[in-house]
């Protein structure tokens, strides 16, 4: 029996320049890809910048990815697409849509006509993808994964889009169900909504001796709590801070470790200067997941102060590696952080309500294999068998000898 053939689409996939950008999207597309039933080629778009001139910032890396490469094993395309300045949020979609159309059309020149089109992240990516399996005359399914439908919405322009992608498309994952309940809460059609959560690398993400990993970081604390993520205001490191800064008179040998990079962090040094706790506070920018790894397995807890979640990462990972988490109480976090085990929730976002988990969590007694095991229960399997049964559904091809 032939493999279904898939055609993954997002601007949120790792590349050779930014190698953990999407990293999510790339593993479930991986695991799934380990089920043998199902063949797969990657478009992934980048805006196009004229050079890598400074002056760009940021963005002169997108000059630096290349046209086409091989990650994994598998075949991803970086077709450029115009980013607009000031209307570029309601322009990207078509914008994406026209860069990636002859990308598409190569691929079935060569022999690959996909079954249907699998898009990641509801806008833009969503919208273009719709867009073109009209063009192409596909099926296609969408994946919302937090902000596409928890903040993007808010927008008039932009939530009339996603309101026709979703029409368009012949069924719509979310990574937790508190996604899929904002589109059955616009009216649409229930049995198209599906909810097939993120899974874990259990291999990745696994118990280092926590004494051994604080040795080799050169990194202490009692506790030592740990945040991860983007150092944007939605992650709320900054409430991590000033978590840290109310549990000291109670824990003073405690101490957080910011793990990201972005817009935030003069902001967030400040922050923890002006708390008086500038030296129990560490940033170590963008790390790997190899590096992850080893903090996860130091700290005592993962702190997620988030505003707005899908289904995030980090909890799972963290959880993975045996360290618990205390997490806001918000969007799909309830559905990761569900037993004593997993940690603490948070229902307000402010130092002393996650001063106060912390120091329920700890007092409570921390069990890491325990933490582990809750983790084991989410592999990859359901997810895959979920697309699986989907991707058949749509299509009509057979995914199961």
């Amino acid at each position: 029996m032939k493999p279904l053939k898939v055609l993954t689409f997002s601007t949120l996939f790792p590349n050779s320049v930014k190698p953990s950008h999407g990293i999510f999207v790339e593993t479930r597309l991986r695991e799934l890809l380990k089920s043998g039933q199902v063949e797969s080629r990657v478009i992934a778009p980048v805006p196009w910048f004229p050079s890598r001139h400074e002056r760009w910032g940021d963005y002169a890396k997108f000059a630096a990815v290349p046209a086409r490469e091989q990650r994994n094993g598998l075949d991803v395309r970086h077709p450029r697409y115009l980013l607009l300045p000031k209307v570029g949020m309601t322009s990207a979609p078509l914008m994406l849509a026209l860069g990636a159309r002859a990308a598409v059309q190569q691929l079935i020149d060569e022999g690959f006509d996909p079954d249907v089109i699998d898009a990641h992240y509801y806008y833009p990516d969503g919208v273009a993808a719709a867009l073109l399996a009209k063009w192409f005359d596909k099926p296609l399914t969408i994946t919302a994964r937090g902000t596409d439908l928890n903040l993007i919405p808010q927008y008039a322009l932009p939530r009339r889009m996603i309101e026709w992608a979703a029409r368009r498309a012949a069924g719509s994952i979310g990574v937790c169900a508190a996604l899929m309940d904002v589109l059955r809460g616009w009216g649409h059609e229930p049995a198209k909504l599906h909810t097939l959560r993120n899974g874990v690398d259990l291999e990745r993400f696994r118990p280092l001796p926590p004494a051994a990993m604080r040795a080799e970081l050169g990194v202490d604390g009692d506790p030592l709590l740990l945040s991860v993520g983007h150092l944007i205001e939605r992650k709320g490191h900054d409430i991590a801070i000033d978590a840290l800064a109310e549990l000291l008179p109670a824990r003073p040998g405690a101490r957080l470790v910011i793990i990201g990079e972005g817009e935030e962090r003069a902001a967030l040094l400040a922050r923890a200067a002006r708390l008086g706790v500038a030296d129990k506070v560490r940033l170590t920018g963008a790390l790997a997941n190899t590096e992850l790894l080893k903090w996860y397995s130091a700290a005592d807890v993962l702190l997620l102060c988030s505003s707005r979640e899908g289904w995030a990462n980090v909890l799972l990972e963290s959880m993975a590696c045996g360290t618990p988490v205390v997490a806001t109480d918000i969007w799909g976090t309830p559905e990761v952080v569900a037993a004593p085990a997993a940690g603490r929730l948070v229902a307000e976002r402010s130092g002393a309500a996650f001063a106060a988990g912390v120091q329920a969590l700890l007092s409570a007694g921390v069990d890491r294999a325990a933490t582990r095991r809750y983790a084991e229960g989410f592999s990859w399997q359901a997810t895959t068998e979920g697309q699986l049964a989907l991707f058949q559904a749509v299509t009509g091809v057979a995914t199961h000898a």
